[in-house]
């Protein structure tokens, strides 16, 4: 029972706390990477390493707690992660060999992972017609989380600090953002729920079985949606982890702040609007309207293709922008590719929790693990040394979405769209106990 009386917007607005700060602790590195790599004597090619290991344990750790989100409700999951991945950022600050150090930030990015235990959360208090502003509000301004680490740490932190404990500014940053997590921990198990009512909880526990996850995650509608969060989503925590290193080495600023600035600019759009691509999929879908008349009476299905294909030509425009030399320009390039994930992301929250009611966590954990393998593989693709410089690595990138829009051109057809919940790419599986809820967008 929780300390207060919990109501839907206050449940929002704790998880939106919860993910933010779980979000900038996930990449409270990337201002520091050039005094890491001055401290333990690291390439550019290693600096990559680092931030596509960020991501490594995300997508069978958000696979796992969306499950167990269900299962035991998403306040005592939340906790648990916040606190480990507090004590485990405190112990990185003392790390005097690169091992432990890399060892132990992995353990920290598994921070991202309360994505899916805050969809859960949220999703288990709000109406099905909400629920693309509300998931988007929770997402957004949580994934804002980026920005404000490189806003707020290389200032909070400079070069020239010198405080209590440590003389080194990014082993002060990890220390104090861990101690703040450990505290959110313990308030977000006093003063969360996890859901609305005992009836709506029970529901949600008892659908948690092997089997119907297993139908879940094979369904249509559900893998190509975690595809679509590859290309989006998977984006946006490449970038989050690389821009402040490409606008530093790409662009000869050595800066730390000015570029972690140039950085947060992408960020700031990925996140902040977020909230705006989950209400277009709202409206779309309350006023049926036809955006793209080939998936007619599809109409989150619209967006989402939409947005899609906008993250597609943006990120070819980032590369031109790149070998312009114009600095700027290619700020105001990432600026759009922040807002095309934006509304991606948004657009398929949107749809996601609407697949199973009971088992939101369940499909969120496979959506947003199988998104974040874009935020592993992205990295090493920028930062690859068999490519000619640094601004290339963005258009390969976009021709290996161009597989994942087609196969979304696909399922989105009418005919198919209709049975996306239902019919699968393997076995039938399970059907949960509760029915999927195929008119959402009808």
């Amino acid at each position: 029972m929780s300390l207060v009386k919990m109501t839907k917007h206050r449940t929002l607005v704790l998880a939106t706390v919860g993910f933010n700060f779980s979000f900038l602790i996930w990449f409270s590195f990337a201002p520091f990477t050039g005094p890491i790599a001055d401290a333990f004597g690291l390439s550019l090619a290693d600096i990559g390493i680092l931030s596509s290991a960020a991501i490594w344990l995300a997508p069978l750790g958000r696979v796992l707690t969306g499950w167990l989100s269900d299962k035991f409700g998403a306040p005592t999951v939340f906790a648990i992660v916040l606190a480990y991945v507090g004590l485990f950022s405190m112990a990185s600050a003392f790390a005097q060999s690169y091992t432990v150090f890399f060892v132990e930030r992995l353990i920290v990015a598994t921070a991202g992972i309360t994505f899916v235990i805050g969809i859960q959360h949220v999703s288990e208090w709000f109406e099905e017609e909400q629920l693309g502003t509300v998931e988007g509000i929770y997402a957004g301004i949580g994934n804002a989380g980026a920005a404000a680490g490189a806003l707020i740490l290389p200032r909070v932190f400079p070069a020239s600090w010198s405080g209590p404990l440590f003389q080194t500014n990014w082993r002060a940053a990890f220390f104090y953002t861990g101690v703040i997590s450990t505290i959110l921990a313990v308030a977000y198990y006093a003063f969360g729920e996890a859901a609305k009512s005992e009836e709506k909880r029970q529901a949600t526990k008892e659908s948690a079985s092997f089997g119907g996850w297993v139908y879940t995650a094979t369904r249509y509608g559900t893998v190509v949606l975690a595809l679509a969060y590859v290309m989006s989503f998977g984006l946006e925590l490449s970038m989050n982890g690389w821009l402040a290193t490409y606008y530093r080495e790409g662009f000869n600023t050595n800066n730390l702040v000015l570029a972690s600035t140039f950085a947060a600019m992408f960020s700031i759009a990925a996140g902040l609007l977020r909230p705006l691509g989950g209400y277009v999929s709202d409206h779309l879908a309350r006023e049926q309207r036809n955006i793209l008349p080939v998936f007619t009476g599809r109409y989150r299905e619209q967006w989402t293709f939409v947005s899609l294909c906008f993250i597609v030509l943006m990120m070819v425009g980032m590369t031109l922008a790149g070998l312009s030399g114009n600095v700027l320009l290619a700020v105001g390039a990432g600026f759009l590719v922040g807002m095309g994930c934006a509304m991606a992301e948004g657009s398929i929250f949107a749809q996601v929790p609407a697949l199973f009611p009971n088992s939101s966590g369940a499909v969120a954990g496979v959506v947003g693990g199988v998104g974040s393998v874009g935020g592993i593989i992205y990295p090493l693709v920028y930062s690859a040394s068999i490519l000619p410089n640094l601004h290339v690595g963005y258009s390969i990138v976009a021709v290996s979405m161009i597989p994942i829009v087609l196969l979304t051109a696909w399922v989105f057809q009418p005919t198919v769209a209709r049975v996306a919940t239902e019919a699968g790419f393997v076995g039938e599986g399970e059907q949960p106990k509760t029915e999927p809820v195929s008119s959402r967008n009808d």
